[in-house]
């Protein structure tokens, strides 16, 4: 059995591919941000918080960790309808994506937090530094630093994982992907070009995130030069 390839019939819809990979990154950069936002929080919580906001953070961490994504994003976006607010579709799947990234981002910034040697907090409080001077400075800062491959890697994983909410009917890369192989009936074809997007969608967010911690972190730059 052989198979002709025709990637022509998808040619009057590359603005409609575009349209779904701008729409990917829009909802993976408002996770993104609203996710370490989150995780921060619940890594200082966890790490230095009362006893009963670390119950409560270690239960959000494990309960997210330990459910499917596609779950999630269901009971958000059906949960929404249930409590009567009306929300879009790309507004529920921001909604879980952040709720999902923010667990992840928790343990990764925690083990930063936790590297922070306590001589450097002696350190700085030797050098009359404030409380919240010496978070900043001496512990979220560095912790950040040390962690930030582990925190990009999981930032490309959630930018694919964003997929996942095309079953909310969500207009990202994957739920276009669907209606132009079903409005072409040229699946195969379709989703080697939805792969091919992704694959460079994760160069051009790593690659971002790369940037990023080159101008965050001036040090990071001057070794790699020195090297």
């Amino acid at each position: 059995m052989s198979y002709t390839f025709n990637f022509s019939a998808l040619l009057p819809y590359w603005p409609v591919f575009l349209q779904g990979v701008w729409l990917t990154l829009k909802l993976s950069a408002l996770a993104t941000v609203f996710g370490f936002v989150v995780g921060t929080l619940c890594a200082i919580a966890r790490a230095d918080g009362p006893p009963w906001l670390r119950t409560l953070a270690a239960i959000y961490v494990e309960t997210i960790r330990n459910t499917p994504l596609l779950v999630q994003i269901f009971l958000v976006y059906f949960g929404f309808a249930s409590l009567g607010l009306k929300v879009t579709a790309n507004t529920a799947a921001v909604a879980a994506l952040v709720v999902n990234v923010g667990a992840y981002t928790c343990e990764i910034v925690r083990a930063g937090l936790e590297s922070i040697h306590k001589s450097q907090l002696e350190a700085a409080e030797c050098l009359g530094l404030t409380r919240a001077q010496t978070y900043w400075h001496v512990i979220i800062r560095p912790a950040i630093e040390r962690v930030y491959p582990a925190l990009t890697s999981q930032y490309v994983l959630l930018m694919l994982a964003s997929s996942i909410t095309s079953q909310i009917s969500a207009e990202e890369l994957t739920a276009v992907a669907n209606r132009i192989q079903s409005d072409t009936f040229r699946s195969f074809e379709t989703y080697i070009v939805t792969g091919v997007l992704y694959i460079v969608l994760s160069f051009v967010v790593r690659t971002a995130f790369t940037l990023l911690g080159l101008f965050i972190f001036p040090r990071r730059r001057k070794l790699g030069t020195a090297i």
